[in-house]
């Protein structure tokens, strides 16, 4: 069997393996999600598959990783930007909403394992999150201290602005009947975060 000819305008095979696997994961989950599926969505064969990503369980742990990566990245840049914290914030909120909207697939497989029960990805969440929701906390609390409302429980209130977008995001051809045409994204963060004088 010839070699395939290298194309310069194809994705690297490891990216096609883990866009194919993020699709199927997020359809299936992580248990009846099939190898020989994702390496054909990917262009290759199942042996080829194997070759970058040795099991199932080292795919779905590299689609997590690179997902949270990318969304650390992203939001890491809005917490280092300068400016107003409720400026810094909505430009948070923004960022995050727009990451899982572009990312329907990967907000599925988020809350495929958030309401799953001992699935294999909750250990990898919980490394890939809790950091991530740790810096933005902290973010929250130091930036914001004369900001935002009293008494506010920053972590629960990150989660539940983070659960909703994730929701949202994934709900496919209920977004627009369920949450409307404008993005409440933002509107909805501030009245949960800021202080009447903050707004």
């Amino acid at each position: 069997m010839a070699r395939p000819v290298h194309d310069p305008r194809r994705a690297p095979t490891a990216r096609r393996l883990l866009d194919a696997a993020e699709l199927e994961f997020a359809r299936d989950g992580f248990e009846a999600a099939r190898l020989e599926d994702v390496a054909r969505d990917a262009g290759i064969h199942r042996p080829s598959l194997l070759h970058h990503f040795p099991s199932k369980e080292a795919l779905y742990a590299a689609v997590v990783a690179r997902s949270f990566a990318a969304l650390g990245a992203a939001l890491a840049g809005t917490i280092a930007a300068p400016g107003p914290f409720d400026r810094r914030l909505e430009r948070l909120v923004r960022a995050f909403a727009r990451f899982v909207d572009a990312r329907p697939s990967l907000a599925r497989v988020v809350l495929r394992e958030v309401l799953g029960e001992g699935g294999p990805g909750r250990e990898i969440l919980l490394a890939e999150v809790a950091p991530l929701l740790g810096r933005v906390e902290r973010f929250v609390r130091r930036e914001g201290r004369n900001h935002i409302r009293p008494l506010l429980p920053v972590r629960a209130a990150l989660v539940d602005t983070a659960v909703a977008l994730l929701t949202r995001a994934a709900s496919g051809d209920l977004r627009r009947p369920l949450w409307g045409a404008s993005d409440a994204a933002w509107p909805v963060a501030r009245s949960l975060f800021l202080k009447e004088t903050a707004r």
